[in-house]
């Protein structure tokens, strides 16, 4: 009978309460990076390629330990990156909400992958063998339900509260934080069409996804880190497996090389180089411009609010205040309302309505799909011949900037 209440109590293991804090983390810690590298990286965006054995540990151990199904998982998030922000988006906060994608993620996931439609466009290329069609998407209960007999042998009553943060920690962290959160709060190192962010630069408790930003300006790169601040924990492992022949890197996000300056005054020597740089880089260059005219539009701002009397009724100061925020962002992530009140004020102020016009124009260049490269190219030498000729000492110097990308 003590034997049993023994075992009842702390299982096979015995372990120590501090014991079982750690390896409930190195546990969940594994999911995490099963999630990021074989889900994410390799699966969803094909950024590298797993070794088979590698690829069937992770299956087998997220089969184990979520429940949940390759092709559903990949399906979903291509879907969320084809259709971001927008109508369709499975899990956008700017769609739902950040309440219900943050404490709702799980629920959304769920009725989405019951969508054949999506699963049918979108989960290609997955894993199709006969565990996958037999074991892991057939009984993706039975997986959950033998971790929990696991918990339970090993580490007792308390096996139960190990398998509930294993079954709640991929909802929280994946579903909550990074779908939510991760397009809500954080920095931006570029303006992708999205309101995508970078929650911490250090990605080591979500294994690098808190570096989803990064991740939406270069989908298919096996690395998320960008800065040289910022850490991308998930990289590390990738690094690991490639030095023991156990994945291969198919594709990085490029790295950003400038031409020396140049002492001509002509766009006309923009070459096509440049422009393919351009192209690369469109979201960097964004989000670069989008800091500069915010910089100018604050200066021109202020400028007007001089002519207001602040306490005067119904006067447009909050409207100003309200603009100052929204220039710089692009129109994807701007409210219909927000656009055409950021337009009324650009339409009374000459300067402002070339710092807003031609920040449309400069995305505009590169979302042209039908334009050859020779129109694209005389596209690029107009906008920064317009943009010397602006009179805003920050724009020419931001063209002035642009011919020395290269690809």
């Amino acid at each position: 009978m003590q034997a049993f209440l023994s075992f009842l109590a702390g299982g096979i293991l015995q372990l120590s309460w501090w014991q079982l804090i750690v390896v409930t983390l190195l546990l969940t810690h594994f999911t995490i990076i099963s999630v990021t590298v074989f889900l994410h990286r390799s699966q969803a965006h094909r950024g590298l390629d797993l070794h088979p054995a590698v690829m069937h540990v992770f299956r087998f151990w997220l089969w184990l330990t979520t429940g949940m199904v390759t092709k559903e998982w990949v399906a979903i998030h291509r879907k969320h990156h084809a259709r971001c922000e927008r109508e369709g988006d499975p899990h956008s906060p700017v769609v739902f909400g950040l309440g219900k994608v943050f404490f709702r993620g799980a629920e959304l996931y769920r009725q989405e992958a019951t969508n054949a439609e999506t699963l049918k466009r979108f989960g290609h290329g997955t894993p199709d063998d006969w565990l996958e069609r037999n074991v892991y998407t057939k009984h993706s209960l039975l997986g959950v339900l033998i971790m929990l007999a696991i918990d339970v042998s090993l580490f007792g009553f308390l096996g139960f509260t190990v398998w509930a943060i294993q079954m709640a920690w991929i909802p929280f962290w994946a579903a909550g934080v990074v779908n939510g959160l991760g397009h809500a709060i954080g920095y931006r190192n570029f303006a992708s069409p999205d309101t995508s962010t970078n929650v911490f630069p250090w990605g080591i408790i979500i294994g690098g996804e808190e570096l989803h930003n990064n991740h939406h300006a270069y989908g298919t790169s096996a690395k998320f880190s960008s800065k040289w601040y910022e850490f991308d924990l998930g990289w590390c492992y990738i690094s690991v497996l490639k030095a023991f022949g156990l994945a291969k890197v198919k594709k990085v996000a490029p790295k950003l090389r400038l031409e020396p300056a140049s002492t001509s005054t002509s766009f006309d020597s923009i070459s096509l180089e440049t422009l393919q740089g351009v192209i690369t880089h469109r979201y960097e260059i964004l989000a670069r411009y989008s800091d500069i005219i915010r910089h100018a539009a604050t200066e021109e701002i202020d400028r007007l609010k001089l002519k207001i009397d602040r306490n005067t009724p119904n006067c447009s100061w909050s409207l100003l205040e309200r603009c100052q925020d929204w220039i710089g962002r692009g129109d994807e992530v701007l409210k219909p309302e927000e656009r055409a009140e950021l337009e009324s004020v650009a339409s009374g102020d000459s300067r402002l309505s070339i710092i807003v016009r031609m920040q449309r124009e400069l995305a505009g260049i590169w979302e042209s799909s039908s334009a050859s490269s020779e129109q694209l190219l005389a596209d690029l030498q107009a906008w920064c011949q317009r943009a010397q000729q602006s009179g805003i000492d920050s724009l020419e110097q931001f063209a002035l900037r642009l011919r020395r990308y290269a690809a």
